[in-house]
């Protein structure tokens, strides 16, 4: 399978929680423990391990190949134009915060 890297890198574990081979960020430490993952075809145990384009990631006995791959210019626009309207709805989110905060405070003075 291929996974389309937008950043730098990508963690090990951010990678496998991404794909769904992993429920959670916790899990990784038994996760590689217990099962013989290879980057660029050795054994990895590091969670934190930074995996960049063309690297491969296997789990041998689930028969899983992940090649990391760089997004077509399409797909690179698209995460961007998602990220940034991510970013556009926070700051959003947070101005309505502030603004409530201030009219409680208001309110719990009177």
């Amino acid at each position: 399978m291929e996974y389309k890297l937008f950043g730098d890198y990508i963690t090990l574990q951010a990678l496998l929680k991404n794909l769904g081979i992993i429920s959670s960020g916790g899990a990784i430490k038994s996760y590689l423990a217990n099962t013989e993952v290879l980057f660029n075809g050795q054994r990895e145990t590091r969670r934190g391990k930074k995996i960049r384009l063309g690297d491969q990631v296997a789990i041998p006995a689930s028969n899983i190949l992940i090649t990391i791959v760089e997004p077509s210019s399409k797909e690179k626009a698209e995460y961007l134009s998602q990220l940034a309207e991510k970013e556009r709805v926070a700051a959003l989110v947070k101005e309505l915060n502030q603004k409530n905060k201030k009219t409680s405070s208001i309110r719990d003075q009177k």
